[in-house]
């Protein structure tokens, strides 16, 4: 299945995905950008932004779990986040964390806050529709780790 066959198929699950993966690239760079100011809390906003990033880069592409050197303690943890509901709650918690770095000061890392509430939204809509989860082929879904193994 291409990747304009799979947007096609009007499955919320893969429109998450791919916000997903937009998040997490906005976040890792955002995360870097503001980590250079001279505010504390921006800072601490800015790493918990970073390791947003590498979170969801092992949920949104399950090859990694295979393929990268992890703990059992952390491969279980990111395995718990399977479902529409628990990926939404995922980025629902992500997403907040972002919104409070607010308080501190407004910065870009507001953008990576939409972002990431815009893919959660999106999860939990396939979770209300009843859709079931489809990974993208692109991104090691379906079958691809078989056929590396």
């Amino acid at each position: 299945m291409s990747l304009k066959e799979e947007f096609a198929t009007r499955n919320f699950s893969i429109y998450g995905q791919w916000l997903g993966i937009l998040a997490m690239l906005l976040c890792f760079a955002l995360g870097i950008a503001n980590i250079f100011t001279f505010n504390v809390f921006i800072i601490i906003f800015s790493v918990l932004c970073l390791v947003s990033s590498f979170i969801i880069l092992f949920v949104e592409v399950p090859l990694l779990l295979r393929i990268c050197p992890t703990s059992s303690t952390f491969d279980n943890a990111i395995r718990k986040i399977s479902t529409n509901y628990m990926r939404a709650g995922a980025y629902g918690v992500m997403a907040l964390v972002q919104w409070l770095s607010i308080i501190a000061r407004p910065t870009s890392l507001i953008a990576a806050a939409i972002l990431l509430s815009a893919t959660g939204v999106c999860y939990l809509l396939a979770g209300i529709k009843g859709q079931a989860f489809v990974g993208s082929k692109t991104l090691g879904g379906a079958g691809v780790a078989q056929m590396i193994v």
